[in-house]
């Protein structure tokens, strides 16, 4: 993991927590090689800073599940156990489907649009060439979805499972035929959601994170901490 300095001022500690937030959340932490891991001197040093502030850091990211601290062994990334994404995936339906339901009503023409602006750049035949980038414009048009619904209980209420939504996503894309799955499916939600159709758009939305939720369930060996 791979981390900028940053420069000392009075808000030190929320730099250090929302850089290692940042980094946490831009690691594959479901690939079954995964380095779960952290080494603290070497975060301190690509940091540029002490030992003490990234030792508050991490204890803020602990309270918010992202680390665990295991006496005499270090710190771990939180990997969540099949059972959890699995329960995770079902929520993250929920919110997303009504968050489409309420963006037929409350989104802007132009924001609508800003979803096909997403999803356009990719295609089912060039998509897999460009896997790396079309993994982080599939996060993308999911958060804007969120974010176009005008509801922000709901965005905060995703926000809390976006870290591992994402990891998960990121590994699934790698999968199979999803990719090619995820460009067909995105291009329907949009086509519904800009004709205003609020059922289909949230069955549409449902369905299509419900396929990731039954991918997981058939392929996904159990995963747990190897820390423990």
């Amino acid at each position: 993991m791979k981390l900028q300095p940053i420069v000392v001022n009075l808000t030190l500690k929320d730099h250090v927590y929302e850089r290692l937030k940042e980094a946490i959340t831009n690691l594959d932490i479901y690939a079954e090689d995964a380095q779960l891991k952290l080494d603290e001197r070497s975060l301190a040093d690509q940091l540029g800073i002490s030992r003490t502030p990234l030792r508050e850091a991490i204890a803020r990211l602990e309270r918010d599940g992202l680390l665990q601290v295991v006496p005499r062994k270090g710190v771990f990334i939180v990997r969540k156990s099949l059972d959890q994404i699995l329960d995770m995936i079902v929520a993250w339906a929920a919110l997303e489907s009504m968050a489409a339901r309420l963006a037929t009503e409350a989104a802007t023409d132009d924001e609508i649009a800003s979803l096909r602006g997403i999803a356009t750049k990719y295609d089912g035949t060039s998509v897999s060439a460009r896997l790396s980038e079309y993994s982080d414009d599939n996060i993308r048009f999911h958060q804007r979805i969120l974010e176009i619904s005008h509801c922000g209980l709901l965005k905060e209420m995703a926000d809390g499972l976006f870290l591992h939504m994402q990891a998960v996503r990121f590994r699934a894309m790698r999968e199979g035929d999803r990719v090619q799955r995820s460009v067909v499916d995105h291009a329907g939600i949009i086509g519904a959601i800009e004709a205003r159709d609020a059922e289909l758009s949230a069955r549409l939305v449902r369905e299509h994170t419900m396929q990731l939720h039954d991918h997981v369930r058939r392929t996904w060996a159990r995963l747990a901490l190897p820390a423990g």
